[in-house]
């Protein structure tokens, strides 16, 4: 089968040939029918040899959807046929964090070598992927698998932050979305659908801003120092309830720091290499600050129900297989509106 590998740290992606894996006990074979091309990928491959905890060469892919072609002994809950989504982030299935649905927090995976598909495991970049156990994926029936594919990250991201900050956004307060890419103009999205909060969208490109206005945000505003009075204005002066950095450099974290109000929100989600200098005189008080990783299982189950309401509207620009290695070179020019999706 052809499939989008990393091969050698420092070289770009290449289209190869590889076996199609068999499902042993437990396993499923999905024939891939989508899969979206994320800017974590882009982080991986800048990583020195040094740095890197991966096999390689290893197939690219974390977000993947597609219709079980083969499973192993064991495998009940799932059906060749059927049409599901992936969930990413692995973990041992027996802690007790895992036991909770909240695989993403799993402290045992990486000790277990227990890698998410495309992030350590081979990934969905290709015309089949292998998938550990039937509780990773998640049925979609007839959605599209294009247009949902998105929510197994882009998506679920932004929804797993989002739900943690709820209790902040009540009607007259403000939320401040920071990057309107492939995560932040899903997060639009999902702020008006969850919350009564004001949504203002902040990013640097013209045509990010008109997607935010387009995706449901009230107000869209460049990213740069004047959005700071813009926001306190918005919020009466009591500053931002909650903040989402999906960009997550310096000058971005700086931007959300003087935004966020009294005890609110500031999450960091975003991997640009910036921080949250924390501090009785460094954000306001009662600010509460942290990161997030991915979601949750039964969060992916949630996505896929607003998205059989149509509550989502997921921006994509479809490309095929053999263009994949391409498609990362859109990515890291800024050329690419919403998610690229890959279809096989």
């Amino acid at each position: 089968m052809r499939a989008v590998q990393y091969i050698r740290v420092g070289e770009a992606p290449r289209v190869v040939d590889v076996e199609v894996p068999e499902p042993g006990p437990g396993q499923l074979l999905l024939k891939v029918t989508a899969a979206g091309v994320c800017h974590s990928d882009l982080a991986v491959m800048s990583w020195p040899a040094d740095r890197m905890p991966f096999e390689l060469p290893m197939t690219l892919g974390h977000e993947g959807a597609g219709q079980v072609a083969a499973v192993g002994a064991g495998v009940s809950r799932v059906a060749v046929g059927d049409s599901v989504l992936v969930y990413g982030p692995w973990g041992c299935g027996v802690c007790r964090v895992c036991a909770q649905g909240r695989e993403n927090y799993c402290p045992h995976a990486e000790q277990l070598g227990i890698f998410p598909p495309g992030l350590g495991a081979p990934g969905a970049l290709a015309e089949y992927v292998l998938i550990d156990s039937e509780r990773h994926v998640v049925p979609i029936g007839d959605l599209d698998p294009v247009r949902t594919v998105p929510l197994t990250d882009a998506g679920l991201t932004p929804y797993h932050a989002i739900k943690r900050s709820l209790d902040r956004l009540t009607a007259g307060s403000v939320a401040v979305v920071i990057g309107v890419g492939g995560l932040g103009h899903i997060a639009v999205q999902l702020l008006r659908r969850l919350s009564a909060a004001a949504v203002v969208a902040l990013d640097v490109r013209s045509e990010s801003l008109d997607l935010a206005l387009r995706s449901g945000a009230q107000h869209a505003l460049s990213s740069d120092e004047w959005a700071i009075d813009a926001v306190h204005e918005l919020s009466r002066g009591q500053g931002a309830a909650a903040v989402f950095d999906f960009a997550g450099s310096a000058a971005t974290t700086s931007l959300a720091t003087h935004m966020v109000g009294r005890d609110g929100d500031l999450t960091l989600i975003g991997i640009g290499n910036g921080s949250i200098d924390v501090g009785f005189e460094s954000v306001p008080y009662g600010t509460r600050t942290g990161t997030t990783y991915w979601g949750t299982r039964s969060e992916l189950i949630e996505l896929v129900d607003l998205a059989r309401q149509g509550a989502l509207d997921v921006l994509v620009e479809r490309y095929d297989l053999e263009n994949g290695p391409d498609v990362y070179k859109r990515m890291e020019s800024g050329l690419i509106q919403g998610r690229a999706v890959v279809v096989p």
